[in-house]
């Protein structure tokens, strides 16, 4: 059986006050959860603090970013060695705002992706396709494009330890979302890409949905056959809605 699993991305939100509260309703209420694993990404001056206030929980940590470099003189970066020192479990890998406002393309987030699995972390790849290449009908060539990045930095092999996340661009923070019905057949391409390279991994990898994910939109949308969970944004920060969508799957 496929991992379940749903990942809260904080973005650049929180604050010690705020995270403790957060935490302090989240843990409860995601206790009993234990058909699938949750994981919450904070910023990186909070990895500390969630670390420590999750302990013991079925919560694991993760972060947003990571640098392609394991050390050295490159200032305001983290390596992954060092999240992985913090107790990190996952990292975001080529988040779609990392491409889109820092410029980091497909030979940047595969030498990330290998990073993170020196580090023996499970890199969370994030792919998916901008609202103009929607609508010109581009978004399998663009997915195509991002995971052979991977796939030739690390090899298929590899690929099946880390997430495969889609995120359409346009549903990042919109809150447009993809119909279950257009999520469920990107994932599906997502799978028959990898398929020909290796049918096992095609089937057995992790493939989570992203992009505008709601309480009241995440049970049709994990229902659907190729969708194991979700990498949330927005609704991550409300506690409601995070245990809902959790609930969801």
């Amino acid at each position: 059986m496929k991992k379940k699993l749903v990942i809260a991305n904080w973005k650049m939100n929180g604050g010690i006050a705020a995270n403790a509260e957060l935490l302090g309703e989240l843990i409860p209420s995601l206790s009993r959860l234990n058909r699938l694993e949750i994981a919450i990404c904070p910023s990186f001056p909070y990895l500390h603090q969630v670390s420590m206030v999750a302990t013991g929980s079925n919560i694991a940590l993760g972060a947003q970013n990571v640098s392609s470099h394991p050390e050295g003189a490159f200032t305001g970066e983290v390596s992954a060695r060092m999240l992985k020192e913090f107790g990190c479990r996952y990292v975001l890998i080529g988040h779609s705002e990392r491409r889109t406002l820092y410029a980091e393309d497909d030979q940047l987030v595969a030498q990330k992706f290998e990073a993170a699995l020196k580090a023996d972390l499970i890199p969370v790849l994030c792919v998916g396709e901008t609202l103009e290449e929607h609508r010109t009908l581009k978004t399998q060539l663009v997915i195509a494009r991002q995971l052979q990045a991977v796939i030739e930095q690390v090899g298929i092999q590899k690929i099946a330890d880390g997430v495969i996340a889609y995120e359409p661009v346009w549903a990042i923070g919109t809150g447009l979302a993809a119909s279950p019905t257009q999520a469920q057949q990107v994932h599906f391409k997502i799978r028959q890409l990898l398929a020909q390279h290796d049918l096992s991994i095609a089937k057995s990898i992790c493939l989570l949905y992203g992009g505008s994910v709601r309480a009241d939109n995440a049970a049709e949308l994990f229902a659907q056959a190729d969708i194991d969970g979700g990498l949330i944004g927005g609704a991550s920060l409300d506690a409601e809605s995070f245990t809902t969508i959790c609930r969801s799957l």
